[in-house]
């Protein structure tokens, strides 16, 4: 019953993201509330990734080194530039501008490796590149910020280097530890983990609607043309370049995806804790657009 469920959730989650939108628009002052909780519901997702890593992922990061230091390079050069270009491009307001980049600095987000399975990709090389960009974070998260986010607003490397920390490294470290030690509960607990996901998911993306209804109902029109134009250029980007170091078919879907589809809960923490919540709506509505984009393209490359 627990499996239905949490499959239920897994294949129905846009509607529960659109659910969650709209009652952060009926319900703002309520859901504003929520914004202090942000990072602690990021963690909980982070400390699910943790019960479910296994050390056999890592194995393609040394059977096939290449593939996965291409894919790990071009996550973490195609969106953080592109984002700032963007933010140049549109003379985006400064917290959009930092909002942009915030979600093109993240790592990739973990639903690409359901993604790369759907599309027939290398999912061992989507899990990887995902891995290893995750355990990247606390570093190349914070500095690539500061790089391309700084004549903005001031960005404190030290203070995001710590949140990076508290809210992807330290769960997913605890969820390893529980999975070592606790193995019967974390096989029953990771049955449920996709339920608990939809839910922390849903409750940041409601918290950020709610706290930010005014600023989206001036700029949310931009705010959707940018975020839809940054994600696509990502899978563009990522699949012509993995293209160009002829990688196998399998890993150019894979690599493309990966570039495409960020942490973009990571953003939207980072923004709420050091910036304003008008930085965090990137990052919300990026959640939702690479949830309806995704889909799409893994189903066209299905097909094919």
């Amino acid at each position: 019953m627990l499996s239905k469920v949490s499959r239920f959730a897994t294949n129905t989650f846009l509607v529960w993201m659109l659910i969650a939108a709209i009652i952060g628009f009926i319900f703002p002052a309520q859901l504003a509330t929520l914004s202090g909780w942000v990072p602690y519901l990021l963690g909980i997702v982070m400390l699910g990734m943790g019960l479910t890593i296994d050390p056999k992922d890592f194995k393609i990061v040394f059977q096939s080194p290449r593939s996965v230091i291409i894919g790990v390079i071009l996550q973490y050069t195609i969106m953080p530039l592109t984002a700032f270009l963007i933010a140049k491009l549109f003379h985006l307001p400064p917290e959009v501008a930092i909002g942009v980049i915030l979600v093109g600095c993240c790592p990739g987000g973990t639903s690409s490796n359901v993604m790369s399975y759907l599309a027939n990709a290398n999912v061992a090389l989507s899990v990887a590149i995902t891995s290893v960009s995750t355990l990247l974070a606390p570093i190349m998260t914070p500095a690539l910020i500061y790089l391309f986010a700084h004549e903005w607003l001031q960005v404190s490397f030290m203070s995001m280097f710590w949140s990076v920390i508290q809210v992807i490294l330290i769960p997913i470290l605890i969820g390893f530890i529980l999975q070592k030690v606790f193995k019967n509960f974390a096989a029953k607990s990771a049955t449920a983990l996709p339920i608990v996901s939809v839910v922390a998911i849903s409750l940041i993306l409601a918290s950020v609607v709610g706290g930010s209804k005014s600023q989206i109902l001036e700029t949310g029109l931009l705010i959707f043309a940018v975020v839809i134009l940054h994600n696509i250029v990502g899978y563009t980007l990522g699949y012509t370049l993995a293209r160009i170091f002829k990688l196998e078919r399998a890993d150019k879907k894979a690599v493309s995806i990966e570039v495409g589809m960020q942490n973009s809960g990571l953003a939207v923490s980072l923004a709420t804790v050091h910036f304003s919540p008008l930085a965090a709506v990137p990052g919300a509505v990026f959640s939702l657009v690479h949830n309806i984009t995704g889909p799409i393209l893994a189903k066209y490359w299905n097909k094919r």
